[in-house]
């Protein structure tokens, strides 16, 4: 089986489905978990990080819609993700859209620029959604860590319910990104990952590379029961020649990464 395809994407959809899990959006989980009402004994929270090829992120909403599934995308406020027509067809769809901001590194660094700059682009996201949740952009290639906007301001005073490397408990809920174009992409990356419970993730078997590895995993019941699924949807394609140049891409933009995690340490 072809990884990082579509028809992956589905396979991995229909094995959460068939073996209980309910999908969630990061808003319902915090609307839920915040309300103090019981979560569902098995579910994915969906979401969705449209760093760029934001029309590929309409095809995954697509194929998620046709399953009856509501996810969540995060959309960046500059060129190569934030495409009005893209945010409005994936709205349309039932979507959750959420703002993934890299306000910091946009601002270089200077915190009350990016805040000023954070609120403006929260408005402008709230055209096409009533926005409720928000989600850091790692920036790899960057020195600032937009999260360190929240050491100054606090984004639940813009209405804000969520913030997925805040907000939810990963004690209880056990996480997986498809960042560096696999699912240990943790070894790699900058930002993207829970560093206080990986070992333990890890040490326990969940530790996966491709996407075959993790429906073994749902099938033999080895997967926890809650889940949050990270995709970057540009990674997503049944087309092969698009698939073969992300391929080669991200293999490049790891090695760049992993130098720049040995020269950070």
């Amino acid at each position: 089986m072809r990884d990082f395809t579509l028809r992956t994407y589905r396979r991995l959809l229909e094995t959460l489905d068939a073996s209980g899990y309910e999908a969630l959006t990061f808003e319902k989980y915090c609307t839920l978990r915040q309300s103090g009402k019981v979560l569902p004994e098995r579910f994915v929270v969906l979401r969705h990080d449209v760093d760029k090829r934001p029309q590929y992120s309409v095809r995954m909403a697509e194929l998620e819609a046709s399953m009856h599934i509501r996810a969540s995308y995060y959309f960046r406020i500059v060129k190569e993700s934030n495409v009005p027509e893209c945010i409005k067809q994936i709205a349309l769809l039932g979507h959750e859209i959420g703002y993934h901001y890299e306000d910091m590194s946009l601002c270089g660094g200077d915190s009350e620029k990016a805040y000023a700059h954070f609120v403006d682009s929260l408005a402008y996201f709230r055209q096409f959604y009533p926005v409720q949740t928000c989600c850091m952009h790692g920036a790899p290639m960057s020195q600032f860590d937009s999260r360190a906007l929240w050491e100054s301001y606090d984004y639940r005073d813009e209405r804000l319910i969520g913030e997925p490397y805040y907000d939810v408990d990963f004690s209880q809920v056990f996480y997986l990104t498809d960042t560096g174009r696999c699912w240990d992409g943790y070894r790699v990356s900058v930002r993207d990952k829970i560093p206080q419970y990986q070992d333990q993730w890890t040490a326990a078997g969940l530790s996966f590379r491709r996407t075959e590895e993790i429906l073994r995993a749902i099938e033999s019941h080895r997967l926890p029961k809650a889940v949050m699924i990270t995709t970057h949807p540009q990674r997503w394609t049944d087309s092969l020649l698009p698939w073969g140049i992300e391929w080669g891409l991200q293999h490049a933009k790891n090695i760049v990464k992993a130098v720049l995690i040995r020269r950070r340490k």
